[in-house]
């Protein structure tokens, strides 16, 4: 999202079933569909026509199910391991894995697809999951307010304790963003144990607001979105969440109105699987397999705002021209993550919240 990651769109809450069912015609009729329930954080979003040919070729209705931001969508299936709500998980990255794939959330499955995707996206030797998209969270800022004022943004994450920057950033809580999450790593990143404390305790004294999820955030809080009602100019979003304010703006724009701060960037894949206990593991094996089809592939990026993962989609002109790819983007080894988080988050929650 990757939370997945991600920017402008409309949350989707839908089932669609297919003008014809595309299963095979017997002497007794159309056979009936299988429906595939998939899971997702609410900033899932893919063209309902990429969908209706999804389903017109398998015979399989897909249901999508947003379950919150995408930390609120794993604990979920955590809670549930083994008796899922769905088929296939959609949301995880991989500062959440692995204490899904210890839980049991997933049922292992290799796609053929694999052989179109980087080796080093593949991040679970097992395939309990699959890569989908990939992106960067970043900080972004409103131009236009800092331009007003004739102030210079913040070029990376410790100008933000900084007392011009006082009560204009919002962040997301780490415990339930994968943003929110991906930010936190990027201080443990960058300042190092314990200094990364001392940087959220100068961030809490300079009003930084917390709030849930992205897009609270975003749009709620965040002055720069198109849209939104918000008041703050410093925002936890994504590389790619400019090139979403040009492709929604109401007038047509010659650049985008915010920009990301290359510096702060944390690198983050959003992977999918099948969720152990489901009722359909062949046709969830399908949405999998679906996930990394072209169509769905070059539906990412102007749906979700992230880059595709797969070596044959071809990126959109709006992507060429204004995503920025950042040259360093700050990332933990798994490993490190992995002992780490739930320290680190409960830290953050105690000099947040104490």
């Amino acid at each position: 999202m990757i939370g997945r990651v991600v920017v402008a769109v409309v949350s989707l809450s839908v089932t669609v079933m297919a003008a014809c069912s595309g299963g095979d015609v017997t002497g007794d009729g159309p056979q009936p569909q299988v429906s595939v329930t998939l899971l997702t954080h609410d900033s899932f979003d893919v063209s309902k026509t990429v969908i209706r040919e999804f389903e017109r070729e398998s015979g399989i209705e897909l249901r999508i199910v947003p379950a919150g931001d995408a930390g609120l969508l794993v604990n979920r299936a955590i809670l549930t391991a083994g008796n899922p709500e769905g088929d296939v998980l959609f949301g995880i990255d991989e500062n959440l894995l692995p204490k899904a794939i210890e839980a049991g959330v997933f049922e292992p499955y290799e796609s053929p697809a694999l052989s179109r995707i980087d080796d080093e996206l593949e991040l679970d030797p097992t395939h309990s999951v699959t890569p989908v998209d990939r992106g960067d969270v970043c900080l972004n800022v409103d131009l236009a307010w800092f331009d007003e004022r004739g102030l210079t943004p913040p070029d990376d994450i410790p100008s933000l304790t900084y007392p011009a920057f006082r009560g204009l950033t919002v962040v997301e809580n780490p415990a339930a963003s994968t943003p929110g999450l991906a930010f936190l790593l990027a201080t443990v990143r960058l300042f190092g144990e314990p200094a990364w404390e001392d940087f959220w305790r100068d961030l809490r004294a300079n009003d930084v607001l917390v709030v849930e999820g992205w897009e609270q955030a975003y749009y709620g809080e965040f002055s720069g979105a198109g849209g939104g009602e918000g008041e703050r100019p410093i925002v936890v979003s994504y590389a790619t969440s400019p090139v979403a304010e040009v492709v929604f703006a109401e007038e047509p724009l010659g650049e985008p109105p915010t920009a990301s701060v290359a510096a702060s960037c944390y690198r983050q894949v959003e992977l999918a699987g099948v969720l152990a206990g489901t009722e359909h593991p062949d046709e969830a094996r399908a949405v999998v397999d679906f996930l990394l089809s072209k169509p769905f592939q070059q539906d990412v990026p102007l749906r979700m705002f992230v880059f595709p993962v797969t070596d044959d989609a071809e990126l959109p002109e709006e992507f060429v021209r204004w995503a920025e790819v950042p040259a360093s983007p700050l990332s933990l080894p798994a490993e490190q993550v992995e002992a780490g988080r739930e320290r680190w988050v409960q830290r953050w929650t105690d000099i947040m919240f104490g």
